[in-house]
């Protein structure tokens, strides 16, 4: 399938999941943004051979991690075939996961919902996975190493997405090309104590590099010329699709 055409029916999903949602309780408080509009970001991320990645996808065993409600992992299921595991930890889960888990049951999913603390010596519900989608979590780790250096043993892809910075908040300082991390105060970025670690794209290099992912594409969006950690309006993030050298495709 072209990944422009799985875009599509992407989107088609998503107005299609919203209205589903509405029927299946309009009083819940369901994750309030867009997850599945990640595609589009992807759309702009993939190159050559690699827009046909979700094609090897089909029939695979996929993780979801940090999944908010689950909607891009149910999507991938409905449409691929995909055997999912939706991963979160429920304490920051903006609804402790009972949004996944009424969807799974209301939309006859298979996926296995599991509630697994991210910030802890974890361990993943399955040995090996085809890929993992880890898109806007890897800022609101504590251990941002560790996570990606398990997903490296456990995952041959990473679908990898997170905020990056080039000016430190008070713009006197530019480190966007050394490989560098900023720790936010708990309320400097949104007043949202569960943003850690902010870092530069050579950082998020230099960090894949030292977990064993190799970086298959990589582009930037939002902000691109003068992002900081903190401030809304100087917001950028860094998408990847990441290939592990621990695990063979």
């Amino acid at each position: 399938m072209e990944f422009a055409t799985l875009r599509d029916k992407a989107m088609n999903y998503r107005e299609w999941l919203l209205g589903r949602k509405s029927e299946i309780d309009p009083e819940f408080p369901w994750y309030p943004f867009d997850t599945i509009a990640n595609m589009l970001h992807l759309d702009g991320l993939l190159s050559g051979g690699n827009r046909a990645v979700f094609d090897r996808l089909a029939g695979q065993r996929i993780a979801d991690i940090g999944a908010a409600d689950g909607d891009l992992g149910f999507f991938l299921e409905s449409q691929l075939g995909c055997r999912l595991d939706v991963v979160d930890t429920s304490a920051p889960n903006y609804n402790g996961l009972r949004g996944a888990r009424l969807l799974a049951e209301r939309l006859g999913s298979e996926a296995g919902i599991h509630d697994v603390d991210l910030d802890s010596q974890f361990r993943l519900p399955a040995e090996h996975y085809r890929a993992v989608l880890f898109l806007g979590l890897l800022y609101h780790l504590k251990n941002p190493f560790y996570v990606l250096e398990t997903l490296a043993r456990h995952s041959e892809l990473c679908f990898v997405s997170t905020r990056i910075a080039q000016l430190s908040p008070d713009h006197g300082t530019r480190f966007a090309e050394q490989p560098v991390a900023y720790l936010l105060h708990p309320t400097e970025a949104n007043n949202d104590a569960t943003n850690f670690w902010i870092f530069s794209e050579a950082g998020l290099r230099r960090l894949f590099d030292r977990t064993g992912w190799e970086v298959l594409d990589f582009t930037t969006v939002g902000n691109t010329t003068d992002s900081d950690p903190a401030a809304q309006d100087r917001d950028e993030r860094a998408f990847a699709l990441l290939r592990s050298r621990d695990v063979g495709e």
